[in-house]
């Protein structure tokens, strides 16, 4: 199977960067494109005013610009391997259900995704972005650890 639209949903850590390297490996052997995007999630009690009335906040201004700046450095990881890449911020309340959103969006045929690979409690209490993206996607996910 050929893979000729993949999507790396990323979060700045090293093991969204095992992802990077993986989907590197694809979009070279199928000559895929790449999106890669990041969700800056939205707590309701902070944002609400600031999606309703279009106005600033500096928290979440802050965090924007974290995510522009991740996003920034995770293609030039994706440029070093000598691969063009877009780049796109989401935002939304629920990490897992922007992604698989995005991915339909981007007519994606792939999803590729780091886990941090918590068990137990952690996985509990935490959850798993990966484990979600896996449980609602129609779109084939593989999962990367570190």
């Amino acid at each position: 199977m050929s893979y000729q639209n993949i999507l790396v949903p990323v979060d700045g850590s090293e093991t969204a960067y095992a992802a990077v390297a993986k989907a590197a490996e694809f979009a070279k052997a199928f000559g895929s494109k790449i999106t890669v995007v990041q969700v800056l999630a939205l707590d309701p009690y902070i944002a609400a005013e600031y999606i309703s009335a279009n106005q600033t906040n500096d928290l979440i201004e802050r965090a924007r610009n974290a995510v522009v700046e991740s996003l920034a450095a995770t293609k030039a990881k994706f440029n070093e391997q000598g691969l063009e890449v877009e780049t796109k911020l989401l935002e939304g309340q629920v990490i897992h259900r922007e992604i698989v959103r995005a991915a339909e969006d981007s007519h994606a045929d792939l999803i590729i995704i780091g886990s941090h690979g918590r068990t137990g409690l952690k996985k509990l209490f935490l959850g798993s972005v990966a484990q979600s993206v896996l449980g609602e996607s129609h779109i084939p996910v593989l999962i990367v650890r570190e």
